[in-house]
């Protein structure tokens, strides 16, 4: 069938969209209209297009109309704005932006692969000169292109996006302050997780600033910025650049009469068709089912949006003159990586924060530090990690990990268990590469599985350091007053707690829980007289595996014990005083 096919939008899903239906089929004609003057750009290329890291600004064109004319025999219709789309006559109004003259295009099927567009917040002064927002290579070009006037720039949203430009505006000897309006950087992380995150932009003289609340921008006599907080405080700087997230494009689509979700993107079916059969969307404009909670969500990612547009246009074809292809998309688990200096940061599935949103009961959580290979081997560097689980089957529910290598790798295993449905019990048995300089005999995947599967054997209670620190506790920026409130609960027998660390002497001396008795690994099975029977115990060790070792002593001696899990690497995180 010689189906006219019209896409609205490229860069990922339009473009790949476009690109297999000509794959599928030859006699199809395919129009592309971009508002823009580029069909198909990196996008997560931008801010290290600013950081000078990728100097040739060609390099981030990832397809150009000539070569999809040449190639794949469409036609591509840049600075072409959609005005309106008419579902009872099948067409669309378009205006060439050169020129102004507006013509109408008729279709047999339309996609809409409009994106998302940068969410400017209602803040007095936000359209000041100086102020800028990165979507697209013209805004990269404008804040390169001004970079020679900037000594400070202040960051608005500490996001994957914010922190890409802090990093990069950082290499370009910039003075960088980065303001989040909440009490963590990252969303996506668990916030004990980016706790980490937050000590490396310190570490690498980012100012960052939590809690912090705009109420204000001024434009000074000699052209710098006043930023003004809520509290009182303010910032002067040469620019500032907004990154406090996107919201899908759905203009068009309201105009249409389409179905949009609750959460602001247009709604599709597993074959990514919209409320109108001949109208399918894909990218960061439509709305997409979380494969482990079933929930709704937005996730503007690049990855997904290929595969949204792969589906779709087999959906198109399918009951064409092509023979059956599979078309229908399952979800997204929200697998992303962030590089942010030498620190990678990944994660995939769910965090606590959405299980306990949706009050998801039976899930568990371990923690662990391991090395990304063997630490005989010249080099070894902790990775940071958190597993999520279901206690009532070990299904994986999801991971974050961060470190300075070999994160992406772990991550990207554990996603693809989840995507099979696997258990931590299948990442325990796993079989991947080893040799030194890559790995151990034992991976941090490994490790993870062994970790929760021996919990949901019974061999390893957990106990949850929020039962330590902020179930009874209220940590506080005054450590004093947090360590006494700390030493009394714990030596309250209503809690039944007794801590005990099992590292060395000298590791104890040099850093402690307050209230906690030191009985080293290698002495426990000598000194068992001098803990309570009556108490439960919970033991610490540096990063888990000697408190795991004790844990097994202790269980087989008739003592009621459960693993602080993580040891004092994790306290060190919920507790705000992480170190790399």
């Amino acid at each position: 069938m010689n189906k006219r096919i019209l896409i609205i939008g490229g860069v990922a899903g339009g473009a790949s969209c476009a690109a297999r239906l000509r794959r599928l089929c030859e006699h199809c004609e395919i129009v592309i209209f971009e508002m823009g003057s580029y069909v198909s750009f990196a996008n997560c290329g931008l801010p290290y297009f600013i950081g000078d890291v990728i100097v040739d600004e060609q390099k981030l064109l990832v397809a150009t109309p000539e070569l999809f004319e040449k190639r794949f025999n469409i036609r591509v219709c840049t600075d072409s704005e959609v005005l309106a789309i008419d579902r009872t006559n099948k067409s669309i109004e378009v205006c060439d932006l050169k020129t102004g003259r507006k013509r109408n295009e008729s279709y047999d099927a339309l996609v809409l692969s409009t994106g998302s567009e940068a969410v400017w917040p209602d803040i007095d002064g936000i359209d000041l000169p100086g102020i800028y927002v990165l979507r697209t290579i013209p805004d990269s070009r404008k804040i390169r292109g001004n970079l020679a006037n900037m000594k400070s720039a202040v960051v608005l949203g500490a996001g994957f996006l914010g922190l890409e430009l802090a990093e990069n505006l950082k290499k370009r000897a910039l003075k960088v302050t980065v303001l989040q309006s909440t009490d963590q950087v990252m969303p996506a992380l668990d916030k004990e997780m980016a706790r980490f995150v937050a000590q490396y932009l310190q570490k690498n003289d980012i100012d960052l600033q939590l809690n912090c609340q705009v109420n204000r921008f001024e434009l000074n006599q000699d052209q710098t910025l006043t930023v003004h907080r809520q509290d009182g405080e303010s910032i002067i700087s040469d620019a500032v650049m907004v990154s406090v997230g996107v919201k899908p494009r759905t203009q068009l689509a309201r105009q249409a009469g389409l179905a949009i979700g609750d959460l602001g993107g247009i709604r599709v079916d597993e074959t990514m068709q919209t409320s109108d059969s001949h109208i399918w969307a894909v990218g960061d404009v439509v709305e997409v089912r979380n494969v482990i909670t079933g929930e709704w969500q937005l996730l503007p990612l690049a990855g997904p949006a290929n595969r949204q547009g792969r589906l779709a246009a087999a959906a198109i074809l399918s009951n064409g003159d092509q023979q059956e292809i599979p078309s229908t998309y399952r979800g997204v688990q929200g697998t992303s990586v962030c590089g942010l200096f030498d620190l990678t940061i990944a994660s995939t599935g769910v965090n606590e924060k959405t299980l306990q949103k949706i009050n998801y009961e039976n899930y568990e959580k371990v923690y662990l530090h391991p090395g990304n290979h063997v630490g005989y081997y010249p080099g070894a560097k902790p990775i940071h990690m958190k597993l999520l689980y279901d206690t009532s089957n070990g299904k994986i529910l999801g991971a974050q990990a961060l470190g300075e290598s070999g994160v992406a790798r772990r991550v990207d295993v554990i996603s693809a268990f989840i995507q099979m449905g696997g258990s931590v019990y299948d990442l325990e048995e796993a079989e991947l590469c080893y040799a030194p300089q890559f790995g151990a005999t034992k991976d941090p995947v490994n490790l993870a599985g062994m970790i929760a599967a021996n919990q949901l054997r019974g061999m390893h209670p957990l106990a949850k350091w929020e039962e330590l620190l902020e179930t009874h506790v209220q940590v506080t920026e005054d450590k004093d007053e947090a360590a006494q409130l700390l030493a009394f609960i714990l030596d309250d027998p209503f809690t039944q707690a007794q801590l005990v660390d099992v590292r060395t002497e000298a590791e104890f001396l040099q850093k402690h829980i307050p209230n906690a008795i030191n009985i080293p690994l290698d002495n426990l099975r000598d000194r068992l007289n001098e803990l309570s029977r009556e108490r439960e115990i919970w033991v610490v060790c540096g990063v888990g595996q000697r408190a795991y070792n004790a844990t097994r002593i202790l269980q087989q001696n008739g003592f009621r014990v459960r693993n602080l899990s993580g040891g004092m690497q994790t306290y060190e995180t919920y507790n705000g005083d992480s170190e790399q």
